[in-house]
């Protein structure tokens, strides 16, 4: 069910009082950045998405659940404007506000997967998980390497780039390094030599590390 804007709004911020805050409640009058209209109120109570009681307003499992998605979103936009578009972490909270309303669920698996996975937002608070990232670490321990695993000719796709650091990510999105991309490491040594696309490319071992592909079946 998709809720409208404003109350989206009032669920983030009611996730973060109550969940990341460990508040048992939260007062109306006191929620931080949201604007508060009484028919959004009424909505979220009437879905069974919080509970009123003099004032004081409770988030109810099933809401729960949507405000957690909506502060993922929103911390995913985050890490794509300062990791990617090198916008400054002061200036991304307003610009990553218009990004949680309008992604849907396979642009952000997408965004979480060419970031690697992030676990913290560029203010240093958690981001939930998503399905992607449950897959992810399934697939890490059965099929998916990082480059500099892989033997010489071994060939793979990319799954996602891991890395918190901007130059190396925007490093290897100019090289053509992206999920979804077939590489194949065609050597070792003394440095990492991996062919994507009809490009040959020699990396460092921290880039090679960076890298991880899910292995051809042989």
């Amino acid at each position: 069910m998709k809720l409208s804007n404003i109350e989206e709004e009032i669920l983030e911020s009611l996730w973060i009082d109550q969940v990341e805050k460990k508040k048992a409640f939260s007062n109306l009058n006191e929620l931080a950045n949201v604007e508060i209209e009484t028919s959004a109120l009424d909505n979220l109570s009437k879905i069974g998405y919080t509970s009123i009681e003099d004032n004081k307003i409770k988030l109810l499992d099933k809401g729960k659940e949507y405000a957690q998605n909506i502060v993922r979103r929103h911390r995913l936009a985050e890490r794509l404007l300062v990791d990617v578009l090198q916008l400054k972490k002061e200036s991304v909270h307003n610009p990553s506000c218009q990004f949680e309303h309008i992604l849907n669920e396979e642009v952000e698996e997408n965004i979480c997967i060419l970031l690697g996975h992030p676990k913290i937002c560029p203010h240093g608070k958690p981001i939930p998980q998503g399905k992607c990232c449950i897959q992810s670490k399934w697939l890490v321990e059965s099929s998916i390497k990082p480059l500099s695993a892989l033997k010489q000719n071994q060939r793979g796709k990319v799954v996602y780039l891991h890395t918190q650091d901007d130059k190396k990510l925007q490093k290897m999105m100019v090289m053509g390094v992206l999920p979804g991309r077939e590489i194949t490491l065609l050597h070792r040594f003394p440095s990492y030599v991996f062919q994507i696309g009809f490009t040959q490319i020699a990396v460092d071992s921290e880039i090679a590390d960076s890298i991880y592909v899910i292995l051809e079946k042989e």
